[in-house]
């Protein structure tokens, strides 16, 4: 086995053994990003779907064709926001599991130099000169170990904190496309200014609830990010009306 394939299974096993000893699941599930893949791709689009549903409305076209532009943007929205989210957290996967195997080799090359720049590190942190030293000194004994603190205090990095970018994606799809088609759920049942009128109180209901979930994961005023969120949704709701009865009215 070469060096760069013994570097990536020992960074694996550090992921490991990262989930296994220092699991905190509350703080993984929202680093890991399935719940901000959930709440953002849902406010996603919701606000694009409406906004464009009433965009559509505006311009003066038939209910089928307001129903079939909310569906079909449903669908497509939702398949690009997986498929980025995929390509999004792969890379960044890749990047970190790189970024340790450098670290992993810097340590087996400069172990000394490691250590004092370690010791440094607790220093900045509040330790003692002494402790620090003796700290850094017992870490260094264990790679698996220093390699985790060290790209922790270096770089911020996690191995053992890693989204999964299938199961990202997934959730990410499943909500757009439940976000996407709340406003055209109306035109499904019915059409014209009730439908319209329906669309839009969906959709702010909906923004509300979601603001309200990120306000919440942030640690802020629910009341607050909910209204900052229906306001950012009657605004996007409001241009594209706008254009709407302008494109719509030059077609005519």
């Amino acid at each position: 086995m070469g060096v760069a394939a013994r570097d990536r299974t020992i960074v694996e096993l550090v992921a490991k053994k990262t989930v296994e000893h220092e699991g905190h699941p509350d703080h993984r599930a929202l680093a890991g990003g399935s719940a901000r893949a959930g709440v953002f791709g849902f406010s996603d689009g919701l606000v694009s779907n409406v906004s464009l549903v009433i965009g559509f409305a505006a311009g003066g076209v038939d209910s089928s064709v307001v129903r079939l532009a909310g569906i079909a943007a449903a669908v497509a929205g939702a398949a690009s926001m997986a498929a980025g989210e995929w390509v999004s957290i792969s890379a960044q996967n890749e990047l970190v599991k790189r970024e340790m195997a450098l670290e992993l080799r810097e340590l087996k090359i400069h172990p000394e130099a490691e250590t004092s720049e370690l010791a440094a590190m607790y220093r900045q942190h509040g330790m003692s000169r002494e402790q620090a030293a003796i700290s850094a000194r017992e870490v260094m004994r264990d790679p698996e170990r220093a390699v985790i603190v060290h790209a922790r205090e270096e770089f911020g990095l996690d191995a053992g904190n890693l989204p999964n970018p299938i199961q990202v994606a997934i959730i990410s799809l499943m909500a757009f496309f439940c976000g996407a088609m709340l406003p055209v759920l109306p035109w499904i049942f019915g059409g014209g200014n009730s439908a319209r009128y329906a669309s839009i109180m969906v959709a702010v209901v909906a923004a509300a609830v979601a603001g309200g979930a990120i306000g919440q994961q942030a640690e802020r005023s629910k009341a607050t990010s909910a209204v900052r969120q229906v306001a950012i949704m009657l605004l996007a709701v409001g241009v594209t009306y706008v254009i709407g009865r302008l494109v719509g009215v030059t077609i005519n």
